[in-house]
């Protein structure tokens, strides 16, 4: 069994669209590019409760561009909002679902942009580099795993074979196919069956090791048209119909990274998995 890298894909800010990447540093926190991480900034209201498409689905249409000084916020009727890489702020607590994080404001402009753009007071965030967040050593073990403003884990892993048997069966029904950005993953593998990556063990590509250590529990999110910002419940329906676990709805995996952090991952790259049974 030949299993590759298909995709890389980095989110810049926690849910608005990614970025495809060819190449991408493995880090400790997750994929990262030129020093900059996966859910590196939130949008948070005025309480410092984070926003997402869950209760606004328009985020899923804010494009996000990294250029070497700027991050870049492009939306439907909205100039282009440029966001200083080096921008200093004041150090503020925001909150993500249970956990209370240290962010840094991004000033006036950014705010006032996603507040005129979601119709409700926003703020944007940056994660506090001299702050730390640890996913559950429930899941983890004895592993300290550091993320950023993810839900929980530093990498989500999806298969090509998995959304392949999901569009079979949306087909079926007399629905259109969906692609993988409905699902946010970080790294989309090629050449396993669908749905193996519920029993991936530890994934090796080269010095790199990443470990899968839960199902991901899958919410409203996936409704979501990433093309046009509509949700329906045409696809969740259709995931609590075939992936009802104890876990929840699940699709893909959560991992951590536990060898070769700094290390270099690549599209193409080649994987080899070890099964848990």
């Amino acid at each position: 069994m030949n299993i590759c890298v298909a995709e890389l894909n980095l989110y810049p800010v926690k849910g608005c669209r990614g970025i495809a990447l060819r190449t991408a540093t493995l880090s400790a926190t997750g994929l990262q590019i030129d020093g900059i991480g996966d859910r590196e900034w939130v949008v948070v209201d005025a309480e410092g409760e984070f926003l997402s498409q869950r209760e606004y689905p328009q985020m899923a249409l804010i494009e996000t561009t990294l250029t070497a000084t700027s991050l870049l916020l492009k939306a439907p009727g909205m100039l282009l909002l440029e966001v200083p890489l080096a921008s200093e702020g004041d150090v503020v607590r925001v909150r993500v679902w249970d956990d209370q994080v240290s962010a840094v404001t991004q000033g006036e402009i950014a705010d006032t942009w996603l507040s005129n753009y979601l119709g409700v007071p926003a703020r944007l965030m940056r994660f506090d580099c001299e702050g730390s967040r640890l996913a559950s050593h429930r899941y983890t073990g004895k592993v300290d795993a550091p993320f950023k403003f993810a839900d929980a884990f530093p990498l989500l892993v999806t298969t090509n074979a998995s959304l392949a048997e999901v569009n079979e069966r949306l087909r079926r029904q007399g629905e259109r196919a969906v692609t993988m950005a409905r699902f946010r993953p970080n790294i989309v593998l090629d050449g396993s069956p669908a749905f193996e990556e519920d029993y991936f063990k530890l994934l090796r590509s080269g010095p790199l090791a990443i470990r899968p250590v839960k199902p991901c529990a899958r919410c409203s999110v996936p409704g979501v048209d990433p093309a046009t910002g509509e949700h329906s419940t045409v696809v969740t329906d259709l995931l609590a119909s075939m992936r009802a676990t104890h876990d929840g709805v699940t699709f893909g995996i959560n991992a951590i990274v536990v060898e070769g952090a700094g290390g270099a991952l690549r599209v193409g790259d080649t994987v080899e998995a070890e099964l848990r049974f």
